[in-house]
Formats: C-alpha cells, sequence, structure tokens
C-alpha cells in the first residue's frame, strides 16, 4: 500500500526534533511521499531544504492567514521567486480563518488573493485553509477559478456539505485529516462518504490533529494510514483502494511532483 500525507509540517516542535525517525516511521507504514507546508516567509529556506536532502519530501511556499499581520508587504513576486525551485510544487498554506482571527480579516483576503497570483503565474496549485470564512473563500475561489488558472485543495477539510460541493464544482480537491475519525465529526463523516473518488486526499496535518487510535498524541505521517483506513470504511472501500487513489490524485494535481 502506497500513500502520500499531502499536507504535514515537519518543521514544527514535536517532528523537527526527531525527523528522521518521523519519515521512518512513516515510510514503514506505506507513506511514499509527504507535502511539508509553509506558513511563514522566514521557514521557507528550511522547508525547502528537507526537500533537497529527501527525495520523497516536497515543498510549499506560502503564509497562513494566521500570519497575514505579520507580512504586510507579502505579494505575489516574493511567492513566484521562491516557487522556482524544482521541489516547490504548491503555493500555500494560505486562506482565511475567521474563526481564531489571529490577523486583519482584510489583510488575511489580501494576502490570500497574492498567493492565488502566484498560483496563476506558476501554474503550482493553492493549499488553502478555511475555517468559519465559508462565504468569503467561496467567493473569492470562485472568482479565481472564473478568470483561469487556479486550482487546489482545500485542506483538512471540517467545512459544510455546501463548501465542499462549492469546492469540488470549483475543481478544487478535498483532503481529509485525522479529524475525520472523531467522534464528534459525524457530518464530515457523511461528506467523505460520498467525495468523489479522484477529488479526494488525505493528510495528517502533523504535529496536530491525530488520529484515532493515537488521540491525545504528537501527530506524525504514519499516522496517515489510519486515517486512510478509516475513510475506506465509511466508503466500503479497500484501504488499497483508497491508497492507490488518492496518491494517484496527490501527482495529478502536484504535477511538479515526481515519485521518488
Amino acid at each position: 500500500m502506497t500513500l502520500i500525507d499531502s499536507h504535514c509540517h515537519l518543521n514544527y516542535e514535536g517532528l523537527a526534533e526527531r525527523q528522521d525517525e518521523v519519515l521512518e516511521n512513516a515510510r514503514a507504514r506505506g507513506v511514499a511521499g509527504f507535502l511539508n507546508i509553509s506558513t511563514r516567509q522566514r521557514e521557507w529556506g528550511e522547508i525547502v531544504g528537507l526537500a533537497e536532502r529527501e527525495p520523497d519530501v516536497w515543498a510549499s511556499v506560502g503564509v497562513h492567514p494566521h500570519e497575514a499581520d505579520t507580512h504586510p508587504d507579502l505579494g505575489a513576486a516574493a511567492l513566484v521567486e521562491a516557487a522556482d525551485h524544482p521541489r516547490v510544487i504548491a503555493i500555500g498554506e494560505c486562506g482565511l480563518d475567521y474563526y481564531y482571527d489571529k490577523s486583519d480579516r482584510a489583510a488575511q483576503r489580501e494576502r490570500f488573493e497574492a498567493h492565488i497570483e502566484a498560483a496563476r503565474q506558476t501554474g503550482l496549485p493553492l493549499v488553502v485553509h478555511t475555517r468559519e470564512a465559508e462565504s468569503d473563500t467561496a467567493e473569492i475561489l470562485g472568482a479565481a477559478v472564473k478568470q483561469g488558472g487556479v486550482t487546489g485543495v482545500l485542506h483538512c477539510f471540517t467545512g459544510s456539505a455546501e463548501l465542499a460541493r462549492k469546492g469540488l464544482e470549483l475543481g478544487f480537491l478535498i483532503s481529509l485529516s485525522g479529524i475525520v475519525t472523531f467522534k464528534n465529526a459525524a457530518d464530515l463523516q457523511q461528506i467523505a462518504k460520498w467525495l468523489p473518488a479522484d477529488q479526494m486526499l488525505v493528510e495528517t496535518d502533523s504535529p496536530f490533529l491525530a488520529p484515532v487510535p493515537h488521540r491525545g498524541q504528537k501527530c506524525e505521517p504514519a499516522f496517515v494510514a489510519d486515517t486512510a483506513s478509516f475513510v475506506a470504511g465509511l466508503r466500503g472501500e479497500e484501504p488499497e483502494q483508497l491508497a492507490e487513489t488518492t496518491t494517484a490524485n496527490f501527482f495529478k494535481l502536484f504535477s511538479k511532483a515526481q515519485p521518488a
């Protein structure tokens, strides 16, 4: 069984101190690729550096909506320049978070638009974070797709069925994290059952959100196997089938990546 962890933070505390062990743990469970996601500009060099050292790790460049206020001058040009590297395969994570409101909402929208423009210029997919901001997210992405040249994934999806359908309609993929295994995630589990097979990904968002049976532990990429197995059960599929499909989806969306 071959899986891809389509969204992890290997440079975050809890994983960074034992990166070699974390990667080997995941490979032992069939994880054949990792998309290491950046959230701040100062991380870009470190994240790209890991991707240079590890042939099955790829990098993204982006700024999380929580960090919008601390990156007031970030425009598309800086993202485009940083993405001009063979190991950078995505723009993000970016988007809107009105739940925590750690940055001004107008600043979040401005940074989001900069990422969208960078994605359009580079041809790389967007990795989108959205929480309690469904209307604005749908409006901004709808306008971007209408203009052309933009695709991507709604990562760690926890939104409504309406947002899922809108994202799918726009050609975006939906990525499921360990949250789908939680007891209180009945609505998300229903969405997981009807997602089109060719528009699904799985991820950990590690070191956060460890799936059952690892709740309370520091999440790591190996646990994507548990999430994939759970989702396969929801859908009445064999885990191997879901792994094959989501891996193929990953390489189709992130077409700059090549299997190691």
